[in-house]
């Protein structure tokens, strides 16, 4: 069952990073949760071992299951204290990346296609807010019209939205970073309590139950 929830909370981080991914400097922040899966994976087969030397009463198999569960207990603080670290430097990883890929957008290669799911999949627009399309290289390109690109319109009136900053009243003001990095942070969070509850819950109780044993 932890093995499962561990697999759970891994697979979930790792799903939200990769939809940012382009926008991370750093790709070691995915380390936390890698070592998350890799631990989920040991816990489910040594939880198998630990169910046999329990039934046999084998306190050498109850032995060495002590230990490596002593050492999957270190692995996920190792988790929990990347994630700790990671998560301090999401804004600074973020920061780069996103105005390097604001400034080449052209509406037509596949990092302008990235940009647009951002803008339309959080309801953002620009970096820190929508007049840093102001001097872009879209913004200014002839026949724009000097407009922002239509990702930035709010979903509901879409249809009359032209991308002009004129019209502020059809456009997402708020910034994507700011909403990528809480997205980010939340769920470095989300993960760093779960590792700590399954720590917590999984060790001391084995720790109780071998010292009864012997």
């Amino acid at each position: 069952a932890a093995a499962a929830g561990l697999t759970y909370v891994g697979g979930y981080v790792l799903n939200t990073y990769k939809a940012y991914d382009p926008f991370l400097q750093d790709k070691y922040a995915l380390l936390p949760a890698v070592i998350i899966i890799c631990v989920a994976v040991v816990m489910f087969i040594i939880g198998l071992v630990g169910c046999c030397a329990t039934i046999r009463e084998s306190k050498v198999g109850l032995g060495v299951f002590l230990v490596i569960i002593l050492m999957i207990f270190v692995a996920e603080v190792a988790a929990f204290v990347l994630g700790f670290i990671y998560r301090g430097k999401i804004k600074t990883d973020l920061h780069e990346p996103m105005i390097q890929a604001f400034k080449v957008y052209d509406g037509k290669t596949e990092e302008s296609h990235v940009v647009d799911y951002l803008q339309r999949e959080l309801q953002c627009c620009g970096i820190l807010n929508y007049t840093d399309w102001i001097g872009s290289q879209w913004y200014n390109s002839t026949g724009r019209n000097n407009t922002v690109p239509l990702s930035c319109c709010k979903l509901d009136v879409s249809k009359n939205c032209t991308g002009r900053l004129s019209e502020p009243k059809f456009l997402n003001t708020q910034g994507c970073e700011e909403k990528v990095k809480t997205i980010l942070q939340s769920v470095l969070s989300y993960a760093m309590v779960v590792i700590l509850g399954f720590a917590i819950v999984k060790v001391f109780p084995k720790f109780k139950y071998t010292f009864n044993q012997g």
